[in-house]
Formats: C-alpha cells, structure tokens, sequence
C-alpha cells in the first residue's frame, strides 16, 4: 500500500468511501439484489472464459466438446455445471430487482435513465441465456432458438431483417452457432461491461432511492463502507453456497446433438425464463377473426413490453412524489402474470 501511494492518490478515493451512507428502512433489501446479480455475472465471466478454452464453436464439433469438458476435462464438469446455474440464478435475481424497482417506484424522477439501462441489462442478460443454451448444439436447444427467432419475422418492416441477422441466413444453421457464439463471447460482454459501468455511475450520481413510503420521514443513515459493503459480501457468500450446491448436486444434462433435418422433439421447452412467452404465444390460435393468432401475439406482447420500459413517463404522480395505485397495480398484474405464466409452462 505504501508503494502504490507513492505513486498514486487514493485519498479522494478513501474520503469518498468514509463520507458515502446509504438509508436504512423497511425495504432496503432490495438495495442488495442488484449487486447480487454483478457478483453472479462476475462468475459467469470467469466460468465463461474458462470453458472457452475448450470450447469449439463448429456445428460438427460443438455438442462433442461440450461432452469432452464434462467428460475428460478436469472439474470441467463442476465448471460447466456452475456457469450454467449462475446463470439461471442471475438471471433470476434481476428479474427480482427489476420487480423490485418497478413497485417501489425507483423509477422517478431524476432515476428515469437508471431504469433504462437496468432494462436493457436485462435484455442483454437474456439474450447472453438464448446464446449460450444454443452453444449445446443439442436437439432442445436448437429447436428453442428457431422457435425464438422465427417468432421475429411476425414483426412488421423488420421482423425478417432481425431474424436473418441472428441466423445468419434462412434457417438456423452452423452459420447460426458461430454468430451466436460470436454474440456470446465478444459482442454482449463488450456491450454488457459499458452498460454495467453506465449503470453504476448513474447509481452512484443519483445516489439510492427511497421508496415513496419512506420519503419526508428521518431515515438512520448507514456508512456505505463497511456496513453496507460487509453486508453484500456475506449475501454474496451465502449464494455462492447456494449455486455450487445447485452445480454440485443437479448438473444440467446434455441432450442428444442436433440434427437440421430432424423434427423437433415432442414437448420441446424453452428455458424458463421465456415461458411466459412461450405461453402467451400458445394461448392465441392460428386464425384470430381473419388476422393471423401469431403476428397478433408478438405484436401484442412486444407492446406490453415497450410500455412497461416506458412506465417512468406514464406513471406522472410517481414522478411528484405522490402515490400512484394504478401504476402500483399495473405492476403486480405484470408480476403475477410473469409468475403464473412461467408456472404453467413449466408444469404443463
């Protein structure tokens, strides 16, 4: 330490850490989730880049790489199987803090772009999901992902665009593997790492929100470090524990490889965080008073998406500070569907 301070300031730095205090009420809980997620995807990094040593990302040898590293690689299965649950739990966990951050209503003013990027987060995350359960090369994961990108082409003007870039072509192919894997290990790391960073200046510039519940009240002022520092690292242990029981005691099975010309296999699912998706979809018959059930469908559930990332201009007496029960129960209608729906796909 002596030798870095020769060399380097880290009073401000010290200064900014002793003088930075988080409130402390009711709901602060939640203040805990999103770094719960940074921690599980600093895993996945890590887990990635090891496996990416013995990955190969080619249609005729993918799915024998992937048995190989489970295989024959040393603790190649625990890190195989570790990845794979960081990244449902990830996945999860942000979905917990975006729930979170939409019925506690940190979404206000001035947080509009805190939400924004924490949404689009999301989306990278599930899209990094779609791109690495496809690296399998197995038969549910492929016929996942031509179900997911040819539901794209029921977009108008540029639904078919969208699903030729992500495939590479007409149908998904060995092209589609070496782009999804493109995506997977350079295009959304490089993107996901700018947006985290943007995410948590933003953070750090607007400082924590407090719930609207809580706002005009005197709230006990917690020092960020080490109170609040100390707190994350012990919730950050325990669900280490958590994951590696997961990765230990369920390894995720690999299914039979691939074959293009092949029908899909009976009862095929997607992973579970596209089955209410997957559900909405199922609900809508092909022919829907003359208009075709799928194009109604995606543009239906594309809509209920863009309006629940524009919810910060919607919700006006959020952004005063008053309390709004519409957009409250807008909220949990969205959660309940998003859980009931899931539910269904996964025990039906």
């Amino acid at each position: 330490m002596k030798w870095f301070d020769e060399r380097y300031d880290f009073s401000d730095l010290r200064g900014f850490a002793k003088k930075k205090f988080v409130p402390a009420h009711k709901h602060d809980i939640w203040y805990y989730t999103g770094g719960a997620a940074l921690f599980l995807f600093k895993m996945q990094f890590v887990t990635g880049m090891v496996l990416a040593f013995y990955y190969v990302p080619y249609f005729e040898q993918a799915h024998k790489s992937i048995i190989e590293i489970v295989t024959k690689l040393n603790m190649g299965w625990f890190f195989r199987s570790l990845h794979h649950w960081g990244a449902q739990f990830a996945i999860g966990i942000l979905f917990i803090h975006l729930f979170g951050t939409l019925l506690l209503k940190s979404y206000r003013k001035p947080r509009e772009m805190l939400w924004f990027s924490g949404f689009i987060l999301l989306g990278f995350s599930i899209f990094f999901g779609l791109s690495g359960y496809f690296l399998l090369w197995d038969e549910r994961a492929f016929a996942a992902v031509r179900v997911a990108t040819g539901g794209l082409s029921a977009l108008p003007v540029i639904g078919e665009t969208i699903k030729a870039f992500l495939r590479g072509g007409i149908d998904v192919t060995g092209e589609t593997l070496i782009r999804f894997y493109a995506f997977h290990v350079c295009v959304l790391p490089m993107a996901f790492l700018g947006l985290v960073v943007l995410h948590l200046f933003l953070v750090q510039h607007h400082g924590i929100s407090v719930p609207l519940s809580q706002e005009g009240k005197k709230l006990k002022q917690v020092p960020f470090f080490p109170n609040v520092v100390y707190k994350d690292l012990m919730f950050w242990l325990v669900l280490l524990g958590i994951v590696v029981t997961f990765a230990t005691l369920l390894p995720p099975e690999i299914g039979i490889k691939a074959d293009p010309l092949a029908p899909p296999p009976e009862n095929v699912k997607p992973e579970w965080y596209f089955l209410f998706l997957f559900q909405t979809l199922k609900l809508f018959p092909g022919d829907l008073y003359g208009l075709n059930g799928e194009v109604v469908a995606v543009l239906l559930v594309t809509a209920a998406i863009l309006f629940f990332f524009l919810i910060p201009f919607f919700d006006r007496k959020s952004q005063q500070g008053l309390r709004s029960p519409v957009f409250t129960a807008i909220g949990v209608a969205y959660l309940a569907y998003f859980v009931i729906m899931t539910l269904v796909g996964y025990f039906s």
